[in-house]
């Protein structure tokens, strides 16, 4: 084989490589961006149940500017408080069945969302946001961004409609699109399959051999379990228990979501009114200190161009450039040094973001069990004690769990 086709041929297959690799759109989205909601209402067994993961905090910007004032104890209520503002947006549009935040990537739901926050500072929101469905197939991988400027906080409060709605919309949106490309018979199945990869989480050597996996994450139904397979009902009761208990560990959102919601709105009106003054202080100061030094230098050239004669008749006026250009290159300092009082401002109204689920209290066939922990050590544990419960009820053992309380092997592929 000659170089050039080698070399063509190494392209061709690139190409078809990444063509095959899932693409990550980006999206700038409109002020004007309106919530699409479902004309019709539609069937309820064509409505799927979403859970919203919460979110990756992503990490800070590694310039120290635009790090200045924001912090991680920050970005991690962001992640607990964006899935509820989607959620909210959500539930809404009548497309969905019910739709949930889940602190952790379990077995059992029909669409997951996850989110991961690159960039908010009060003034820009970018999310990069994935959409899995049961069957492992990723409905799209998209990062949102939707900026904001300081005057739009002006005359608004936390118990206005959110800033940064337009941007849940967007998203709300492209999930409902892409549903509606579903047939009726598509959406039945993607139901079945979470159901299914329910029962092998509960009980895999029961119903593992229900569901075929292939090399990209993909689930396919072999066969189902018989209408009255008591086994089957069984794992369907234990799922009924571990939607209430979500439904618990939602209640826990809302009321953080509550908490959180006038004092991260002022934090961000505030965030975004201070980085618009650094601005303007930097702006200033630049300029007061160009001037100091065009001042100064003028001076240096009235005495270098001028003989003896014009020193003496510029002596005054050129000591009170030089001066009055020391004076106003200190005051642009001194402008530059009132930055880093705002910034400290800023931290200061973060100190205060922070999270702890309340301890839940749940009785499970008259044995009472407190979990405790964050929401994502409770749910681990709840899903540790549904696998010990069913294994107890049916003499099967349950499946392999890790410190976390997740499946030893999880899919990559959302679930």
């Amino acid at each position: 084989m000659s170089r050039g086709v080698r070399v063509l041929f190494v392209t061709l297959v690139l190409g078809v490589l990444s063509g095959c690799a899932a693409v990550t759109h980006h999206q700038n989205v409109d002020k004007g961006q309106v919530l699409e909601r479902a004309q019709v209402e539609i069937a309820e067994e064509q409505l799927l149940d979403v859970w919203i993961g919460l979110f990756d905090p992503g990490k800070l910007p590694e310039n120290e500017n635009k790090a200045r004032g924001l912090s991680m104890e920050i970005r991690k209520a962001e992640a607990r408080y964006m899935p509820v503002q989607l959620r909210n947006i959500m539930e809404k549009t009548g497309y969905w069945g019910a739709v949930r935040v889940v602190p952790a990537e379990t077995e059992g739901g029909e669409l997951l969302v996850n989110g991961t926050i690159l960039r908010s500072d009060g003034e820009h929101l970018e999310l990069e946001i994935k959409a899995f469905d049961a069957t492992g197939e990723q409905w799209f991988s998209k990062v949102y961004e939707y900026q904001l400027e300081a005057e739009d906080y002006n005359g608004r409060s936390a118990a206005d409609p959110e800033l940064f709605r337009p941007l849940y919309s967007a998203i709300a949106n492209d999930l409902a699109t892409y549903r509606a490309k579903l047939t009726a018979a598509e959406l039945r199945n993607i139901r079945r399959v979470a159901e299914i990869r329910f029962a092998a989480d509960m009980a895999p050597d029961a119903f593992a051999g229900y569901l075929q996996e292939d090399r990209k994450g993909h689930y396919s139904l072999l066969h189902l379990p018989a209408e009255d397979d008591p086994m089957y009902r069984r794992v369907l009761a234990i799922r009924e228990r571990d939607f209430l208990l979500i439904d618990t560990l939602n209640g826990h959102f809302d009321n953080f979501y509550a908490e959180l919601d006038e004092p991260y709105f002022e934090w961000r009106k505030a965030r975004s009114a201070e980085s618009a003054e650094l601005r303007k202080l930097k702006r200033e100061a630049n300029t007061r200190k160009a001037l100091g030094v065009a001042a100064i230098l003028g001076a240096i050239a009235i005495e270098a161009l001028g003989g003896n004669s014009t020193s003496r008749s510029t002596g005054t006026l050129r000591n009170m450039m030089v001066l009055g250009g020391a004076y106003v290159i200190k005051t642009g300092f001194d402008k530059s040094a009132q930055t880093g009082i705002y910034s400290d401002a800023i931290e200061e109204l973060g100190e205060s973001f922070s999270t702890e689920a309340r301890p839940i209290v749940v009785n499970v066939d008259g044995e009472t069990h407190e979990l405790t922990g964050s929401a994502e050590v409770q749910y681990a544990r709840w899903r540790d004690l549904l696998r010990q419960i069913h294994s107890s009820e049916t003499g099967l053992p349950a499946s392999a769990t890790d410190l976390t309380g997740s499946r030893s092997a999880t899919s990559d592929h959302g679930f």
